[in-house]
């Protein structure tokens, strides 16, 4: 249920009908939209009347139901207004939303060495990422395949930040590992493996970095809404969507089936930023540019793409991966498509 204030509303009436909701028993979470404040009601609503509701104050201009079973996540909990996740990098704030230019986040599968992480954050960079992904911890199908060389190649990924100023991205996969982790990443990962680990999902919702969430790889949308949702709920409302390819009956040609449609089905359902990895949902270099290119016309708010200095060596996912060259060609091609829809950032002008 979410109550609708009206335009000019004093900041000390909706102090007042906060507390008077706690009284009721309910959490009443404040929201500052572009035009209009909102009140968010999370609790036991079923039997409250939104006229006995409105009753309370002359400022209250409208109260509605939250009809989704996912309510923190659900657009109408911000009265249809798209919210932005705003990550401190070291080279200033980066936003992540509908209303901002797009975030490219590349980089490799697994952080193997220092010399190599460093170099691909500087060439990715140069090519126009604000963010390195980079797994220091890796889930893997197989227990013989290369897990990530673990808390050490967080201080590779700390070098990497330091050298090339980029934020950094890496998965969590336990836990235990969340405080560390937060230490040196400036997003926290949680992996299509782990989308409904709820232990992992409260764990990193009561911290304060913000959280990207893999779509499952057999999950639903409203699945990954209610994952979503047990993040927020915990307490930490900055949560980017990442789409990154679904299991299908059809394996010959592709890894998975990268799934653009759900970047206008969540713009109707959720406030959320979306994200989407061509790399993963494809599985082959060759057709992660044109999945690339068909995200930003369909709209999505970032892309993350592979990107290793020599894939034929890489210890993981070599195949899906882009070498710097070949990086380097699809952004310039990216910026044709994000010019066009409007979301590519400006360059910055030096003044003399």
């Amino acid at each position: 249920m979410i109550v609708v204030m009206k335009v000019g509303s004093p900041e000390a009436e909706v102090v007042r009908i906060n507390q008077e909701l706690e009284e009721w028993g309910l959490t009443p979470e404040k929201i500052v939209g572009k035009h209009k404040v909102v009140i968010g009601l999370v609790g036991d609503t079923v039997d409250l009347d939104p006229l006995q509701l409105r009753e309370i104050s002359p400022w209250i201009e409208e109260v509605l139901r939250v009809e989704k079973p996912f309510k923190r996540t659900s657009r109408e909990f911000r009265h249809g207004e798209a919210s932005e996740v705003v990550v401190s990098t070291p080279n200033g704030p980066a936003y992540f939303g509908e209303h901002h230019p797009l975030v490219i986040v590349a980089g490799p599968c697994s952080v193997e060495n220092e010399e190599m992480i460093v170099e691909t954050a500087l060439r990715v960079k140069a090519a126009g990422a604000k963010f390195l992904r980079g797994g220091a911890y890796k889930p893997r199908t197989s227990p013989y395949a290369f897990q990530g060389h673990g808390e050490s190649a967080l201080g590779l990924l700390a070098a990497a930040r330091e050298a090339s100023g980029l934020g950094i991205i890496t998965e969590v996969m336990d836990t235990a590992d969340v405080e560390k982790i937060a230490e040196v990443a400036d997003v926290l990962q949680v992996g299509a493996r782990n989308m409904q680990n709820f232990s992992l999902l409260k764990k990193v919702g009561a911290q304060e970095k913000p959280v990207l969430l893999k779509r499952g790889m057999s999950a639903t949308i409203d699945e990954w809404l209610m994952a979503a949702e047990y993040i927020l709920a915990a307490g930490n409302q900055n949560v980017i969507l990442c789409e990154r390819g679904i299991r299908s009956f059809d394996r010959q040609y592709a890894r998975n089936t990268l799934d653009l449609s759900v970047l206008p089905v969540l713009r109707s359902l959720t406030h959320l930023p979306i994200m989407i990895d061509p790399s993963h949902g494809t599985g082959r270099a060759e057709y992660v540019p044109a999945m690339t290119l068909a995200a930003i016309a369909a709209g999505t708010d970032s892309l993350m793409i592979e990107v290793h200095p020599n894939p034929a060596k890489a210890l993981s996912d070599g195949p899906q991966s882009l070498t710097p060259e070949s990086f380097d060609r699809l952004v310039k091609e990216m910026e044709v498509i994000g010019r066009a829809v409007g979301r590519w950032a400006a360059p910055v002008v030096a003044v003399a």
